[in-house]
């Protein structure tokens, strides 16, 4: 399960990385060709970046093959079918991966961490975090084939960080714990089960949760008290689940319902055959939010970091990202029809609220955390 990682493991990693940049020296490749053993470790960490964008998809392709490896942090093969992914990547071009699954500021504090030893290629970061890694100085520019096909919304202007897919929150009910499964948050708020939606105080999803109410309460992103008051209701009725919404929870039958991301809520549906499910769009209330790639500023493997972006953006990396329930990015793919039939059906989604700006939604989503640290949690005890 992508994203949920605690501050101890933060330290033990920062911890190592330290060692490691005491202990030894690394770096990325440090020029435009690909490095004669390929083991990636062309230059030290001193030399700066490639400049990816002047080479071609040629020299990429025939770069990350002499690399023959890469690392990615936050994408693991359960987070939106990125098993299908990194299949097709070895597959194709017979490149082994690895992921250590971490949330989106660990990753981006690792980069920055193991700069003068990096091990790590690529991550995956929620929407609001891809300007902050490039703030930080952790990313290095790629802009795919596929440039002018991705809005504008969805991208760095210089191409540090690319979003590939949205989700949109969704409802995930265990129809046999439920009698009455949500359709909106009206239904909810007239139900009496507990509802599990995440870590609010420090997860995305949470926070995510938390303005989907706000919109459908009369608020937005603009007015997020609606969405509070909700809560404030739930939390006096005893209606919160505190736990976090994870596949070994609902399999064990502890989530009577429950939101998250459309492609988690499928994958979780599909991954539990003991109970039936009933997963749908809130119909008064959700957004849609992406991820976005971000190439490590070190990258040991940068031909094979850059050839990662190129393929998530391709109709292969789309489609695997499809058949999870999310949402592709690119303006001119098209969700083939079998696919379509077996996700979220695409009139549940047109209402959703999709997130644009994302230093706005990062400074929403900060509001949110400190409102329901104040207001909510005391109301749980």
């Amino acid at each position: 399960m992508k994203k949920f990682r605690t501050s101890k493991f933060l330290a033990l990693a920062l911890t190592l990385a330290m060692v490691l940049a005491v202990a030894g020296c690394g770096g990325n490749g440090g020029g435009s060709t690909p490095p004669a053993n390929g083991s990636g470790d062309g230059g030290s960490a001193n030399d700066g970046p490639l400049d990816l964008n002047s080479l071609t998809l040629d020299q990429i392709v025939e770069g990350a093959k002499a690399e023959g490896k890469l690392e990615s942090v936050g994408m693991p093969g359960s987070w939106a079918n990125w098993q299908g992914t990194w299949d097709g990547i070895e597959a194709e071009y017979g490149i082994d991966h690895n992921d250590t699954d971490m949330s989106s500021g660990e990753e981006i504090a690792m980069f920055e961490a193991e700069k003068n030893a990096p091990t790590k290629d690529i991550g995956d970061v929620g929407h609001k975090f891809g300007p902050e890694a490039k703030e930080k100085g952790v990313t290095q520019s790629y802009k795919t084939s596929y440039w002018d096909s991705v809005p504008d919304w969805a991208k760095d202007p210089d191409g540090h960080w690319m979003v590939a897919y949205t989700g949109v929150t969704t409802f995930i009910t265990n129809t046999d714990l439920v009698a009455n499964p949500p359709k909106s948050w009206a239904d909810v708020k007239a139900g009496d089960y507990k509802l599990t939606i995440g870590d609010v105080v420090t997860g995305a999803t949470g926070q995510g949760n938390v303005l989907a109410t706000a919109y459908a309460f009369g608020g937005g992103i603009d007015n997020i008290q609606p969405g509070i008051d909700f809560w404030k209701e739930m939390a006096t009725a005893g209606r919160i689940d505190q736990g976090d919404i994870l596949l070994q929870r609902i399999q064990a039958g502890e989530v009577q319902c429950g939101v998250t991301w459309s492609y988690n809520a499928l994958t979780y549906r599909d991954q539990t055959p003991n109970y039936k499910f009933d997963v749908c769009v809130p119909s008064d209330g959700a957004i849609m939010s992406g991820y976005a790639s971000i190439i490590n500023k070190y990258s040991p493997h940068p031909h094979a970091a850059a050839l990662a972006r190129e393929y998530i953006f391709s109709d292969k990396g789309q489609t695997n990202l499809a058949i999870a329930g999310a949402i592709p990015t690119r303006t001119d793919f098209t969700v083939p029809a079998e696919i379509q039939e077996k996700t979220i059906p695409q009139e549940q989604t047109k209402n959703a609220h999709p997130i644009t700006d994302p230093a706005k939604y990062a400074d929403v989503c900060a509001q949110i955390a400190t409102a329901w640290q104040e207001e909510i949690i005391p109301l749980m005890s």
